[in-house]
């Protein structure tokens, strides 16, 4: 059975959902410490004037700091969903999909999770289905029990747990991952290669790295392609 395992991530880019694609069974690695710098609770939308963070607003760094994933809690404080639907809008009204996904856009900035998980991973399952991505069961990593190790280990135990046979892995993690304990486990190990083509975008230059909405509104039912294409 083919697993990934990541952190749950805001609106994430195409090659999450790539690996969304690839999996039998993604785990979302959300009782690992929360990274105050991270993709958690932010990315990039390309605008007229360049890229733009949008940045769901967490509370303090004197909260956060330590703190699993799962355990962080937006800030409703700020008009944050409302800023992010607006600047969304003004940058894509224009794009040849928009109105087709607005609905379900509008849909996400209506919810009132408490954590940034639940907000970030209920969104990406609804992208990663809009998408066209059925096949992928998905689940939390702190839904299982006895996950003790830490790093290569940590990453066995939940693969071991959950039946995975070969996993699937960001190439920048073979800075340091393991490969003998995978071999030794008995599971195989890929890392993504993410060489995409490129697609039309409203604003030059081109950047590939967006998060996945860019895709969404530009190309529609075409955008899953993109992700394959790169393996013919």
């Amino acid at each position: 059975m083919n697993v990934v395992i990541l952190q749950p991530s805001y609106i994430p880019w195409r090659g999450y959902f790539h690996q969304i694609g690839k999996a039998d069974l993604f785990v979302f690695y959300d009782d690992v410490q929360y990274d105050k710098h991270g993709w958690r609770n932010r990315n990039q939308i390309k605008t007229a004037q360049g890229k733009q963070w949008l940045t769901i607003p967490v509370h303090s760094a004197g909260v956060t700091q330590g703190l699993a994933i799962k355990d962080v809690k937006i800030d409703w404080s700020k008009p944050w969903a409302r800023n992010h639907l607006k600047a969304l809008t003004i940058s894509y009204s224009k794009a040849p999909h928009f109105k087709k996904y607005l609905p379900l856009l509008e849909s996400f900035y209506e919810r009132q999770d408490e954590y940034i998980a639940g907000f970030t991973i209920e969104t990406t399952i609804s992208l990663a289905r809009e998408l066209g991505i059925y096949h992928t069961r998905f689940m939390r990593s702190s839904e299982l029990s006895g996950i003790e190790q830490q790093k290569t280990d940590r990453l066995i135990q939940i693969l071991k747990q959950v039946g995975g046979t070969h996993y699937i892995s960001g190439p920048s993690a073979k800075d340091y991952i393991e490969p003998e304990k995978f071999f030794d486990a008995h599971i195989s190990l890929e890392y993504m290669q993410y060489d995409y083509p490129e697609y039309p975008q409203l604003y030059p230059p081109y950047d590939p790295y967006v998060g996945i909405l860019d895709l969404l509104f530009m190309t529609g039912s075409q955008a899953i392609k993109y992700f394959w294409q790169s393996e013919q």
